[in-house]
């Protein structure tokens, strides 16, 4: 029996775990001092304490992973979300000593990790790309030069990450001069690496990704699109499958587009090819995440997959035996993010102990969670409780499947963001199509807090 070792925490390992069973791989844990109780540790088949509860110190540890890996014989190592996800260094590591690492091959993740690489990349490629700096911009004086040829609004972009961290938008100059130097230390601290570049502002556009699966043998599929504009501090809350609103026209170009950007970077497994979309229909490259999507269910429900399981037959050596014809999208998804938040006090994290939590059933809804009743969110860690995912028939149907859902769902012992996902899925303008990155915070988020203060 080959033996993966599950190198994250939280809903994506007992997701990554509970594939492994399926295909009747053995599993094993890995986990802080934080983490001896979690759900994902009384899952796996055995489990292994790497270091202290500082992410640094532990699930970013890599020497303490792969001592883990080798001490448990570990054919194959998944490194889930976030954390070493998209870290060429990681998955060099692993291949060193023998260990397969499920995800693209480090050259690809080189190439994409690095967002003023990936520019570069999609520019010599011929894909569209956001207009911004020619690479990075290390002094004010350069990042100001390089302001007045773009235009103003833009953002300022961490070269290296991702998450939503080391990004700023600014007006003027002004805003350029006092906003440059914080985004350069926040991505040193965040990625280790300070380096920024200049990227125009695109305002009322939308979040469009596409999911692309590839093997090793140069089968290179798409998975349709997905919706994920409405984000707050970058990041997103709600997802959908398929995106609404697109023409079909435009649809296709966008996926082909993704499927080309796969190719020319000679990706496998899976990952999301992120663009924005503008309100004339025009799309851009944003970025390629080399690794499984937190919003990833939604996709597995139009289509009747299983992602995580895919990523391990591709990684073992299988041949994709789908085609691209034969993936035909079905109903329609969407997926909420429920975190440990307080929406009224800038999002701020509210970590605690879950003294119960009432999850909702039935047909259609799934939840992703690595959590239990009695279980703590640790402010060590990212601040997401579960995912709530409803499958519907069509878009309608599956708003309404959501809220039903939303409405049975109680989480008490900490705050968190349910009374915000039920009003922006009641809200008129989500309903329409009638939003953007920045909806949340500009538009939705002022009406909400007045109606519930």
């Amino acid at each position: 029996m080959q033996t993966v070792l599950v190198a994250n925490r939280g809903e994506i390992a007992v997701r990554i775990i509970r594939s492994c069973k399926k295909l009747g791989l053995r599993s094993i844990a890995v986990y802080s001092e934080n983490d001896e109780r979690a759900l994902h540790v009384r899952l796996a088949d055995e489990s292994v304490c790497i270091g202290p509860r500082p992410a640094d110190k532990s699930y970013l540890n890599i020497d303490a992973i792969l001592a883990a890996a080798k001490a448990y014989r570990a054919d194959l190592l998944h490194p889930g979300v976030g954390f070493l996800s998209e870290n060429d260094a990681f998955a060099e590591a692993c291949a060193e000593v023998g260990i397969r690492f499920i995800g693209p091959e480090p050259a690809s993740m080189r190439v994409l990790g690095d967002k003023e690489a990936a520019r570069k990349t999609m520019i010599a490629n011929g894909f569209p790309v956001v207009p911004g700096s020619e690479g990075t911009v290390d002094t004010l004086k350069e990042a100001t030069l390089a302001a007045k040829s773009i235009g103003y609004p833009l953002m300022i972009k961490a070269a290296k990450g991702g998450g939503g961290k080391g990004i700023r938008i600014v007006e003027d100059v002004c805003a350029l001069e006092r906003e440059f130097p914080l985004v350069r230390r926040e991505a040193e601290l965040a990625f280790g690496d300070g380096s920024v570049y200049l990227e125009a502002y695109l305002p009322q556009a939308r979040h469009i990704e596409v999911q692309i699966l590839a093997d090793m043998h140069g089968n290179v599929l798409h998975l349709g699109t997905r919706e994920c504009t409405l984000q707050r501090k970058n990041q997103k809350l709600i997802e959908e499958a398929p995106a609404a609103n697109i023409p079909e026209a435009i649809r296709q170009k966008i996926e082909q587009t993704a499927v080309d950007i796969a190719r020319a970077v000679g990706y496998q497994n899976a990952g999301t090819v992120e663009f924005l979309l503008t309100r004339d229909g025009r799309f851009f490259f944003m970025e390629m995440n080399a690794r499984i999507q937190v919003e990833h269910p939604i996709t597995e429900s139009i289509f009747g997959l299983d992602l995580i399981k895919a990523q391990i037959q591709v990684a073992l050596g299988h041949h994709i035996r789908m085609t691209q014809e034969s993936l035909i999208p079905r109903g329609h998804a969407i997926e909420c993010r429920i975190n440990a938040e307080c929406p009224a006090e800038n999002f701020r994290p509210s970590p605690g102990v879950i003294k119960s939590m009432c999850l909702p059933g039935g047909n259609g809804i799934r939840i992703d969670s690595g959590y239990a009743t009695g279980d703590e969110i640790s402010p060590y860690y990212d601040s997401m409780v579960l995912k709530l995912i409803a499958f519907a028939d069509d878009r309608d149907e599956a708003i309404r499947q959501s809220l039903c859902a939303l409405g049975e769902l109680q989480i008490d012992g900490i705050e968190h963001n349910i009374e915000l996902a039920r009003a922006m899925l009641g809200d008129a303008d989500f309903r329409s199509g009638n939003v953007h990155t920045k909806w949340i915070e500009q538009s939705f988020l002022p009406r909400f807090l007045r109606a519930h203060t």
